[in-house]
């Protein structure tokens, strides 16, 4: 697949990306779909209470509209994993706005559902082994690291739940998720482009053009945040792409910055639960401990964004 298709194909995610998040923000604004009060953030995040959330819809939108479009060229299956993620996250965001407060579905819940999904998914693609590189996590070059089916499905699931609920922990500064996400979402495109796995690429292409759409909306003061919807939705499809070529491996060191992210909490979780109540950062997620260290939410974000391209750029020039 050539350089000039995948940008097509990012600039037709792009186009329907910017008028679907402003028909969505004015509708939010009429309906009052707002962002509540969060008690573990800051507190120079009250001033965010009443933006409209739930933007992330925009991704799920964007990804049917160009699968209607385009028919057999994208992975009917990637599409069920970013939709029905997604969908967990509207639930999610839904239970948060009805009940006046912040919280939706449990950890654990959200946890399980999008695992179940995962392996729906995984299943799906392993009826098809002609079309995808299956029971392999890693390939540079000649070099191409297989494993066993079993150990691919264990491995799977774990690869998209945990990158799911990491770009979940990153969506806490405006423009950051969506951001970070993409260098990432970028080098498997172009992966994909590469094997050549075309349907694969153009997923993830108009994922790319979706994410620049919504950056518009989302960048800092944000007009709209994703929501659950979205950081699911991305979570979901950056995760997916990275199995169906095989990257699996790969993704660890591209999504480095959502590994940081999710190694805060779990190490700041398990810190203090072992010492009664110390700390290793000030704030988890790690972005909270750079704000309240006094860096500004801009810088950051940007800060974060150089390290997501900084990794991804390794990454390409393992695999290249």
């Amino acid at each position: 697949m050539s350089a000039s298709l995948l940008g097509a194909w990012a600039a037709l995610g792009f186009a329907i990306a910017v008028p679907a998040a402003g028909l969505l923000l004015v509708a939010f604004r009429r309906f009052g779909i707002r962002q509540r009060a969060y008690e573990d953030a800051p507190a120079t995040h009250q001033g965010k209470t009443g933006t409209p959330t739930m933007g992330g819809v925009v991704f799920v939108v964007v990804l049917l509209a160009a699968g209607a479009l385009a028919r057999s060229a994208l992975v009917p299956e990637l599409i069920f994993l970013t939709v029905l993620c997604g969908g967990i996250g509207a639930i999610d965001d839904t239970l948060g706005i009805v009940h006046g407060h912040n919280r939706g579905l449990r950890a654990r819940t959200k946890l399980l559902a999008t695992a179940l999904v995962a392996a729906i998914f995984l299943r799906a693609i392993s009826a098809a082994p002609s079309l995808f590189p299956l029971d392999t996590i890693f390939h540079a070059g000649t070099v191409w690291l297989v494993v066993p089916h079993w150990l691919w499905l264990l491995l799977g699931i774990l690869a998209i739940t945990g990158t799911i609920h990491a770009v979940n922990l990153t969506d806490g500064l405006d423009g950051l998720a969506t951001g970070t996400i993409l260098p990432p979402l970028i080098v498997l495109a172009l992966i994909a482009a590469w094997l050549p796995m075309p349907a694969a690429a153009t997923a993830a292409a108009v994922g790319i053009g979706a994410c620049a759409g919504f950056l518009l909306f989302n960048l800092h003061p944000a007009k709209l945040f994703m929501g659950d919807t979205g950081s699911l939705a991305l979570g979901a499809l950056l995760s997916g792409v990275a199995i169906l070529t095989g990257e699996m491996l790969l993704l660890v060191l591209i999504g480095g910055v959502f590994v940081a992210e999710a190694l805060s909490v779990m190490l700041q979780v398990a810190y203090f639960k072992a010492t009664r109540g110390k700390r290793i950062f000030a704030m988890s997620p790690l972005h909270h401990h750079f704000e309240v260290s006094g860096w500004p939410e801009t810088r950051v974000t940007s800060r974060f964004w150089l390290a997501s391209l900084v990794c991804s750029l390794l990454g390409w020039a393992i695999v290249r």
